[in-house]
């Protein structure tokens, strides 16, 4: 529709020669503003996805994760899903499914001596609080990213959503 616009208006008529016709994405500027915050708890989120990574690699490892947390009886309610790193929204949702069974890792060092990688308890607490803020730019995705429906009308209430979460 913009195009249309601009190829229909004389430029010189409309403020800054139309640059302000571009608008920028309001998923592309959250994804933008959750990576950089991202960067800030990057080594506990590579040692919980090196984790993950490691216990789901191989279907006798994925036996013995699940082995560990029926001893420790935690509910196993899903299994450990492995990110794309360049999608923070799969990096939340490996993020909280570790979170449900952080209590298994540090035992399941003892049994395999090639698990190196394990979070510790500052790791945990770290991603624990950041995934609590996460949720609501997860959920405020989600809605941004429907097709079905027109969602412009949603942005001013979501973004106040956002900040309102943030500030506190």
């Amino acid at each position: 529709m913009v195009s249309l616009l601009l190829e229909n208006f004389d430029p010189n008529c409309l403020w800054w020669s139309g640059s302000m016709f571009h608008v920028r994405c309001a998923t592309h500027i959250l994804n933008l503003i959750v990576n950089d915050g991202l960067e800030v708890i990057k080594e506990a989120i590579e040692k919980i996805r090196d984790s993950v990574a490691f216990w789901t690699a191989t279907p006798k490892r994925e036996e013995k994760f699940e082995e560990t947390i029926r001893q420790l009886r935690i509910p196993f309610t899903k299994k450990l899903p492995l990110d794309c790193a360049t999608r923070w929204n799969f990096t939340y949702l490996m993020l909280q499914t570790a979170i449900e069974y952080m209590d298994a890792f540090s035992p399941l060092k003892h049994r395999d001596t090639q698990y190196k990688t394990v979070p510790i308890e500052n790791d945990w607490k770290l991603v624990a609080e950041i995934c609590g803020r996460l949720k609501v730019f997860y959920n405020v995705i989600e809605l941004f990213s429907g097709t079905r429906y027109p969602n412009a009308n949603l942005f001013f209430a979501k973004i106040c959503e956002i900040k309102i979460a943030l500030s506190e």
